[in-house]
């Protein structure tokens, strides 16, 4: 049979249909804002005057000694022990009160578990990453490395462990840096999806599948 020959042009194709997906999702996104839980009064006066009394001088010396070894390896400062703290006093007062537990800038609260900031998403971005390691090798061990799809697969599946790495990195200590990176490497999941379906519309493997089976 003659040879496959992509059509001219198709990665571009591919890749601006993937572009414009992602662009018009975007442009439908609402704007963000703080949560219930971090405007509310009390935890701002409780962090302000726990930031006072304990981040600074002989008070900040003494967190500084006190504070475990995997705590500071991690990067937690005296004021995010603070946001913490007020955060549970907050979330006490609501349900005290008999209200719903609030948000706090944008996620539910969390018990601290270890250095884990959020113990139950961390465990479920390590076990979706692994997962996407063993259908990796599965895929690998099944699909010829001449199929035409293999290596766009190939790169799908480390831009998906890339994101799941960056997922855990963020559920387990949520800073500015770690969130951007979650959030951006989550697109590029979603980018790449839709730039994997065009290229796969765009291309038929299934005869020179058929050929290497023969070989």
């Amino acid at each position: 049979p003659p040879e496959w020959v992509p059509p001219a042009g198709w990665r571009m194709r591919a890749g601006t249909v993937a572009v414009c997906c992602l662009l018009c999702a975007a442009s439908g996104l609402p704007a963000a804002r703080s949560s219930q839980g971090d405007r509310e009064p009390h935890y701002r006066n409780c962090v302000r005057l726990c930031e006072r009394n304990n981040c600074s001088g002989a008070a900040l010396r003494a967190f500084g000694k006190m504070q475990p070894l995997h705590m500071l390896a991690t990067g937690w400062r005296c004021a995010d022990d603070c946001k913490y703290n007020c955060m549970w006093a907050t979330v006490g007062l609501y349900i005290k009160e008999g209200h719903k537990v609030p948000q706090f800038h944008g996620k539910w609260p969390f018990y601290r578990f270890l250095f884990f900031q959020e113990p139950a998403s961390a465990a479920a971005s390590i076990l979706n990453g692994l997962a996407n390691y063993v259908m990796l090798n599965r895929y690998r061990a099944a699909v010829p490395f001449q199929s035409p799809m293999y290596r766009t697969c190939i790169s799908f599946a480390m831009v998906t462990l890339n994101a799941w790495v960056w997922s855990t990195v963020f559920h387990t200590r949520d800073t500015l840096l770690t969130e951007k990176m979650d959030y951006f490497c989550a697109s590029s999941v979603v980018l790449y999806s839709i730039y994997l379906c065009c290229v796969r519309f765009l291309i038929d493997d299934s005869l020179h599948l058929l050929d290497v089976k023969r070989e």
